[in-house]
């Protein structure tokens, strides 16, 4: 990380993801902090909202990762009060709404000297209020990459992502499908959109169809890009992962189906642009 110095009473930015236990999630999460310091000339500081503590240090070079709760504990005893979460989320996740609210209020009540902690949440990497296309730009540029690379000619595309409890995070997932249609075009065939998982239930319907059910459709058939909205190559988007465990199974069961997996987006230079954009939004 940049040396890049500030004083305790000034804002104090921190990216934030969900965390991962795999330690590719946080490498990735630091890259992005390290650029954003880089390009905003003030410190970025990466921190997860779970998990990412449990990764063994031998595997981030020797530096533990920080979780939300402990790294705001550690500020406030340090004098910092005033914080700007920028959000390494596609859409308003739980943890966003719900969880880190709550955690803050949690903290205020922790010590009479931090009822003054200020902590904004800056909006998603898309919008709901005020969308954009630069999503939907990453992922037709990660589509082209393998179209070019493959030399394919007009394959399907499958956007997926993971998966959410909560619709306004669906609603992202086809609002970036519906952008990512219009930019690309006759370029592919039919782009469909799915989820990773689900939870069970009635009410989670609205994550169909998931990825396995979409590969398995009799008309899907030759090569199906499958766009990763995913921020980092953890558990899920890897290699060896569970998507690409998915598009094998897929693929031993269908005749002459491809899946072709995108990168994943984290580290898109239009990701940066949004958080930086984030950042300074006053």
């Amino acid at each position: 990380m940049p040396s890049i110095k500030k004083s305790v009473t000034e804002l104090s930015l921190l990216l934030v993801d969900n965390g991962s236990l795999r330690p590719n999630a946080t490498l990735t999460l630091r890259r992005v902090a390290e650029n954003l310091t880089s390009r905003l000339g003030r410190l970025v500081e990466p921190v997860s909202v779970l998990h990412s503590s449990k990764v063994p240090p031998a595997l981030l070079d020797e530096m533990p990762a920080e979780t939300l709760v402990p790294a705001l504990r550690r500020r406030l005893h340090a004098g910092q009060r005033h914080f700007r979460l920028l959000p390494f989320f596609f859409g308003p996740s739980r943890a966003l709404t719900d969880y880190i609210p709550g955690k803050i209020t949690v903290l205020r009540a922790e010590n009479p000297d931090w009822r003054d902690l200020n902590v904004e949440i800056a909006a998603p990497l898309f919008d709901l209020a005020n969308p954009d296309d630069r999503l939907a730009r990453a992922l037709a540029e990660r589509v082209d990459s393998v179209i070019a690379r493959r030399q394919l000619h007009q394959p399907a595309v499958a956007l997926v992502d993971h998966g959410s409890p909560e619709p306004a995070v669906n609603q992202v997932r086809n609002a970036v499908g519906e952008q990512l249609r219009g930019l690309l075009g006759g370029r592919v065939s039919v782009i469909s959109v799915a989820s990773m998982e689900r939870r069970e239930g009635a009410e989670y319907d609205f994550n169909e169809p998931l990825l396995e059910r979409l590969l398995r459709q009799p008309d899907l058939t030759g090569p199906v890009i499958v766009a990763l909205m995913f921020l980092s190559a953890g558990r899920h988007a890897g290699d060896g992962g569970d998507i690409a465990e998915i598009c094998a199974k897929a693929e031993s069961n269908a005749n002459g189906l491809a899946c072709h997996r995108t990168e994943t987006l984290g580290e898109h230079p239009l990701i940066e642009e949004i958080l930086a954009e984030r950042a300074m939004v006053s």
